[in-house]
């Protein structure tokens, strides 16, 4: 089996397959959210570890992580702009939690 097919399959047994029938753009407007909220996660994460590593004497390690969530920042404001786009978030939006632990 492909990468791409085991893939769909996590992602339906995850319960995306509630989008198997959706038009690109209503997809997009449950995607977009979850990309935004799930760069939030990883953002949090990244300022953690900034802070860890500033703390233990890396100032310049600590300034790429800092990077990266301002890069983070920019590329979340720019699927905000595409959400904007097309309508804002479903409004029976599906809830898909996980998490990177």
């Amino acid at each position: 089996m492909n990468r791409l097919r085991k893939a769909a399959d996590k992602l339906k047994k995850e319960g995306f397959h509630f989008m198997e029938k959706k038009t690109s753009i209503e997809k997009l407007r449950v995607l977009l959210p979850h990309w935004v909220d799930h760069n939030h996660q990883h953002s949090e994460e990244f300022r953690n570890w900034a802070a860890q590593v500033r703390e233990e004497g890396h100032p310049d390690l600590a300034e790429l992580l800092d990077q990266a969530i301002g890069s983070m920042a920019t590329t979340d404001g720019i699927l905000e702009q595409a959400l904007s786009a097309i309508g804002g978030p479903d409004a029976s939006r599906h809830h898909h939690h996980h998490h990177h632990d």
